[in-house]
């Protein structure tokens, strides 16, 4: 890949990470909403250019212990959790303030490691993201900390950031920090430490750089953010690491307040294809010659064109597509169980509720998921 800073103002698709301690005053446990509504400005200004904007953000937890008054200090489980459900509800409502001024519509994702980890819960995580987008939808996401225990946490929101931007394709993932990019050593202990600016490849002494961790606030420190930009840019995806406690951090950021970028290794698409196509697959498909043109020109495959289903699979399974004469046309994860898939091959995608019992998609394997 080319050795060109990414920047905000050419991104598709971006998504920003917002810790609690930017958005939650650690003294009062209050909301900082002149904050946010500096923030909520940026995001209308990326739309505005034609972006489209995730934002994770942490902060349930942090509201809601004010709320019920619970101590500071570490919190057992159970009190995690009532605090989470309590402030979640907050979380939601402060971000449908900030944005809906600028005719932004805001929607909620909560999510757990086991909606990544599951193939079928991944694609449908992926597929309501998606749609949301398309309907001009901004999705708050955040770790469903009501049900996450330690077995199925992501643990800090650096992690799921990442996760979230190679779930949805993002071109840039931007983690607002307390500090203002990756360091040599840690700046508060030694002042020779240096900002780099670019990073092209996290190499093991990159690594070795991050120690245990800068950042003073955040639950990862620094190695969970080195962790977070090797995921996002393996994926294609640029990461940026910047000081998130400006007034309009993304403006800042775009305007070229200090930061660090790690460039991508790889073209989102790209690695998401070799991805599908390094799975073993698990069925096949055999398809008309209609449908056999259709995945040529880049389309989804529609049940409509498959003519033969045989192996077991679930949703999110990859299975094999081939053409009438046996020809391999490519590799895609299915939408529908093999069973499914056997009864509504060949008929429209508008029979499908009445032949399954409910609506489903209208592809069966759509062109996203597909390595052809």
């Amino acid at each position: 890949m080319a050795s060109v800073t990414p920047t905000l103002g050419a991104a598709r698709r971006i998504v920003v990470k917002i810790g609690s301690a930017l958005l939650v005053d650690r003294a009062t446990g209050a909301l900082r909403e002149d904050w946010l509504s500096g923030l909520a400005a940026d995001v209308a200004r990326l739309r505005a250019g034609g972006a489209q904007v995730i934002l994770v953000s942490s902060g349930s937890i942090a509201l809601g212990r004010g709320v019920l008054g619970l101590a500071a200090g570490e919190l057992a489980l159970e009190h995690s959790q009532a605090a989470a459900a309590v402030g979640q509800i907050r979380l939601a409502r402060a971000y449908e303030a900030a944005l809906q001024p600028h005719g932004i519509v805001t929607g909620q994702v909560l999510v757990t490691l086991e909606d990544s980890a599951d193939r079928r819960r991944y694609l449908n995580s992926r597929a309501t993201m998606e749609t949301m987008l398309s309907l001009g939808v901004t999705p708050i996401v955040n770790e469903n900390d009501t049900v996450a225990t330690d077995e199925i946490r992501y643990g800090d929101n650096d992690r799921l950031a990442a996760q979230v931007a190679v779930t949805c394709g993002a071109d840039v993932l931007v983690l607002l920090s307390d500090v203002d990019g990756f360091y040599s050593g840690n700046p508060a202990l030694d002042p020779a430490a240096r900002r780099f600016d670019v990073v092209e490849r996290i190499t093991p002494e990159i690594e070795a750089m991050a120690g245990e961790g800068i950042s003073g606030v955040s639950k990862g420190g620094m190695r969970t953010k080195l962790m977070a930009a090797r995921v996002a840019t393996d994926a294609g995806c640029a990461m940026a690491i910047t000081l998130g406690s400006t007034d309009r951090p993304l403006s800042a950021l775009e305007n070229g307040a200090p930061s660090t970028w790690f460039l991508p290794q790889t073209d989102p698409q790209a690695a998401r294809k070799r991805w599908i196509a390094a799975m073993k697959p698990r069925g096949e498909l055999v398809v008309d010659a209609g449908a056999e043109q259709a995945l040529a020109q880049g389309k989804s495959l529609l049940p409509a064109g498959v003519t033969a289903v045989t192996g077991r699979f679930g949703r999110g399974d990859p299975v094999t597509i081939r053409g009438a004469s046996g020809t391999h046309l490519g590799t895609g994860l299915a939408r529908y169980t093999a069973e499914e898939a056997k009864a509504i091959r060949g008929r429209r995608s508008a029979e499908i509720e009445a032949i399954l019992g409910y609506k489903g998609r209208a592809a069966l394997i759509h062109r996203d998921d597909m390595a052809t």
